[in-house]
């Protein structure tokens, strides 16, 4: 069944793991969804050639607008979203794959004004984030005091910048980053987007008060693991509220996407054109 009886057009910028597989989708079952593939746009175009028709390749992101997207979806890296999120706006709604671009606190400002000018929406996939509505949920209820999300995987997963780059593996298991997201998204940009949507499934916390920790383990050659760890205030009798989720995803050795995540990314590709458009940030 079509999500309308409109085709919406959508773009895909980015053209790695997650790009290849929702072109793909799109390619395959966008027509009977409602769905068509407009273009797609990838930073080295070499990578398209041979399996994106040439129709549909885009070489200049700047003239993305030709090409009349209802949705522009963002799977290449949290850059793309610092120095072109406002300029898709113009144009389009925005799913946003790398949510670590949101804890700049210039690029959400924005994106929440282009939003609010050109009446679009910015949509964060929620990626491998565990119940991120029971998360905001209580947030919005006032019963969540503490969140922090935890990142393992082998230390061939990371892509990191900064001071973690140059931070070596020397046990089993090693804590490279403990602290607010806000400080580590910078450091480990394709690999705290889980951490990020955290922090804006639960806006009392937000960046700068959730807690997000990044693990390199020597055994997990094959596997994420992400734990999900809140607590409420105290109550009446002293005893808190608390959840402990514990998620293992099966990834390819070296990989920054985990599979689940993969297909996750499509429901909230089908999920965002399912919802009206409008202005502001908004998990799917």
């Amino acid at each position: 069944m079509a999500l309308d009886k409109v085709p919406r057009k959508v773009g895909v910028v980015g053209y790695g793991r997650l790009g290849q597989s929702l072109v793909s989708h799109l390619l395959a079952q966008g027509s009977e969804l409602g769905l068509e593939l407009v273009f797609v746009w990838n930073r080295d175009p070499g990578r398209m050639a041979g399996s994106v028709p040439l129709s549909l390749q885009l070489h200049n992101l700047a003239t993305l607008g030709e090409r009349h997207p209802d949705l522009v979806v963002e799977v290449a890296h949290p850059q793309v979203i610092h120095e072109s999120g406002a300029q898709i706006l113009h144009h389009a709604n925005l799913l946003v794959g790398s949510a670590s671009a949101l804890a700049d606190p210039t690029t959400e400002q924005q994106l929440l004004e282009a939003s609010r000018q050109w009446d679009h929406s910015v949509f964060v996939a929620r990626g491998a984030l565990w119940g991120t509505e029971d998360i905001s949920r209580l947030d919005a209820a006032g019963g969540l005091q503490s969140l922090q999300v935890t990142m393992a995987t082998h230390p061939d997963g990371f892509r990191l910048q900064g001071p973690l780059a140059a931070a070596r593996s020397t046990r089993p298991r090693t804590v490279l980053y403990e602290g607010p997201v806000r400080g580590l998204c910078p450091l480990a940009p394709q690999n705290s987007n889980t951490m990020a949507a955290a922090a804006l499934a639960a806006p009392s916390l937000g960046f700068d008060n959730v807690i997000g920790v990044l693990v390199a383990d020597l055994s997990l050659r094959d596997m994420h693991v992400v734990d999900v760890e809140l607590r409420g205030p105290p109550g009446p009798t002293g005893q808190s509220f608390a959840v402990h989720t514990h998620r293992e995803n099966p990834a390819a050795p070296g990989a920054v996407t985990g599979s689940a995540t993969v297909t996750a990314f499509w429901h909230s590709l089908l999920g965002c054109c399912r919802l009206p458009s409008r202005p502001g940030i908004h998990l799917c």
